[in-house]
């Protein structure tokens, strides 16, 4: 690829996929975000100042494009349409349902203009996704359980924390999985992650529920007590949510280990590491790469890549597999 620009390419996520697209297409990579002059320079990258809600802008930024990646939730469905008429290849990693059915509604003009657009990519969404369609298939179609586990520790970006906070007035009821060591069976509480929207339609499956829980026991008994009505109420006060984002950026409880976990029936397939943050983004690169080889229209990462080498290859950058029963998945591969 010629050129493949990066938006909202600053952020946590967008740095991470940027610095290792380079490495596979020097000199590429077009790192955008409205004001980059404020940001960390991500190295042998090109910088370029952009403001998605500005459409002369989006359109330079378009201008030679061969792929463009999404980090940003910003309008996504606009801007996917204007790469996608000018058969620029789209992949978006946004976690937002609203975000991507949007998206989802422009498969026939992708495939008109021979373009490809992948939703659905990262950890939840994206790994989850893999990891619950293999399950899906070895059980038969039984209903599928997501649990993700994300560390308390990590530092996130502020887009990634509001999304978090709003997700907290959707909570469900909870319910006990178990994780890979060192985590063990941990109490994941209901969670919006799109997977329960879309996987049901993509996989065959009657019913996919997604949960949360963080590393940190306390945090976690803390998550849950959002769901008391008034103090849901309470965090869309314009005020507190200020103030409880801004604490939420600064203070750090437990460690940046994570770990996503899917069953179905008799099968259950892990992912754990560290830096969800990293994993996203290298999930991201990954699909970027594929892009030539990946048919026209609009899929979600389930769809459109075989899961076990797709987790392979994920799992040379440090992370762990595991597959339970012992199946001809890679199981605990952990390359150096």
């Amino acid at each position: 690829m010629r050129r493949i620009v990066v938006f909202g390419g600053y952020g946590a996520v967008g740095r991470e996929a940027a610095a290792l697209l380079t490495g596979w297409y020097p000199g590429a990579v077009v790192v955008a975000g409205r004001a980059p002059e404020k940001a960390r320079p991500v190295p042998d990258t090109t910088s370029l100042r952009v403001d998605l809600r500005e459409p002369d802008e989006l359109d330079r930024a378009l201008d030679g494009a061969d792929a463009v990646l999404m980090c940003v939730d910003q309008d996504n469905a606009r801007v996917a349409r204007a790469c996608l008429e000018r058969g620029v290849h789209y992949v978006d990693v946004s976690a937002s349902y609203e975000l991507l059915s949007g998206i989802e509604r422009l498969d026939g003009l992708a495939t008109e203009r021979q373009a490809t657009a992948v939703l659905s990519v990262g950890l939840a969404p994206g790994v989850t996704n893999l990891l619950a369609r293999t399950c899906a298939e070895r059980s038969g179609g039984e209903d599928v359980e997501i649990g993700v586990l994300l560390g308390s520790g990590e530092a996130h970006g502020p887009a990634a924390l509001a999304w978090t906070l709003d997700g907290l007035g959707a909570m469900g009821t909870s319910w006990r999985m178990r994780f890979p060591a060192p985590y063990g069976a941990r109490k994941v509480h209901g969670f919006p992650f799109s997977d329960q929207h879309t996987l049901p339609r993509t996989l065959g499956v009657g019913r996919v529920t997604t949960g949360l829980c963080l590393d940190s026991r306390a945090m976690t008994g803390a998550l849950a007590a959002t769901r008391v009505p008034g103090v849901s109420r309470l965090l869309r006060v314009r005020v507190v949510r200020g103030a409880v984002l801004a604490a939420l950026s600064k203070v750090h409880f437990g460690s940046d280990g994570f770990a996503v976990t899917a069953s179905s029936g008799a099968c259950t397939a892990s992912v754990t590491g560290r830096r969800q943050s990293r994993a996203s983004g290298i999930v991201a690169a990954l699909v970027v790469r594929r892009l030539d080889s990946l048919p026209p229209g609009v899929r979600h990462l389930d769809e459109i890549v075989d899961p076990a080498g797709f987790l392979a290859e994920l799992a040379r950058y440090g992370f762990e597999l595991t597959a339970s029963p012992l199946t001809t998945m890679p199981v605990q591969y952990d390359a150096g």
